[in-house]
């Protein structure tokens, strides 16, 4: 998807479809509830994986040619619906035809999130790993502290340009201290959780984040409040996505400046 609806990307792509649960943050999974409904793929240890079409798999090709026409680069969200570093070998073919991907797209930034940050540095080329690619940005999920102290220090292990954590769903309070600052965490976003039986997130979890962040200089995204805080607060985006709805201090919506 060119025009992303995830407020801190402007491009979503999947290479292919289904994964399976690994931890708290998997226990709603919208991907999961999205690729059952429309028959993408099953999701679980041994259930295979979908490959999208040739087509699709142009289509950052063509991004790439509009961002490079701009001067601009791209921020593409890679795998909203599987995660790039499962450790499945049948995926090692069509993950090798991604990394070419990107080495083809100098002017897409590819965000790579994942919650297996023990496999990142096996995933990755090993070429990239004594010398990071300028476009990736290599990222990790941090719902509560027990995955913050389990994930962020194997993804600081694993050179990148930029490293960052997504806290969504965020499920309690989170210290991110120890790993936020200059040529550790650059980036943390933060949001609520969608779909059927919403955990609440509470604000007071979110401004300590941005507190955080504030105090080592490292940009901050609040995504969504998610379903059931903003049916609690009354607003009319059912997932709590309009900043205009929230309370002022939590609206920040940044993104990092990576210096050429």
């Amino acid at each position: 998807m060119r025009n992303s609806r995830i407020s801190w990307t402007e491009a979503s792509w999947n290479g292919w479809i289904g994964c399976q649960e690994v931890s708290p943050a998997c226990d709603r999974c919208y991907a999961r509830t999205l690729a059952e409904r429309y028959k993408w793929a099953k999701w679980g240890k041994d259930t295979p994986r979908h490959r999208t079409s040739e087509a699709y798999w142009r289509k950052p090709i063509a991004w790439n040619s509009e961002a490079e026409a701009r001067k601009e680069p791209i921020r593409v969200f890679a795998f909203s619906l599987a995660d790039w570093a499962e450790d499945r070998r049948d995926l090692d073919p069509w993950r090798a035809d991604f990394f070419r991907l990107i080495e083809k797209t100098p002017w897409l930034i590819w965000m790579l999130l994942s919650k297996r940050a023990d496999c990142m540095a096996r995933m990755l080329p090993e070429a990239w790993l004594s010398a990071p690619r300028p476009n990736v940005w290599l990222g990790v999920t941090a719902e509560n502290q027990r995955r913050a102290e389990e994930r962020i220090p194997a993804l600081l292990s694993v050179p990148a340009v930029l490293h960052w954590v997504s806290a969504e769903p965020l499920l309690s309070p989170l210290d991110l201290s120890p790993w936020l600052g200059p040529r550790r965490l650059s980036w943390a976003i933060a949001g609520g959780e969608s779909g059927a039986g919403a955990r609440r997130m509470d604000p007071e979890w979110a401004r300590g984040v941005l507190r955080q962040c504030r105090a080592a200089g490292v940009a901050f995204h609040l995504k969504q409040k998610g379903e059931a805080l903003a049916r609690e607060l009354g607003c009319k985006d059912r997932h709590g996505k309009t900043p205009s709805e929230w309370p002022e201090d939590l609206r920040v919506q940044e993104v990092p400046v990576v210096a050429a």
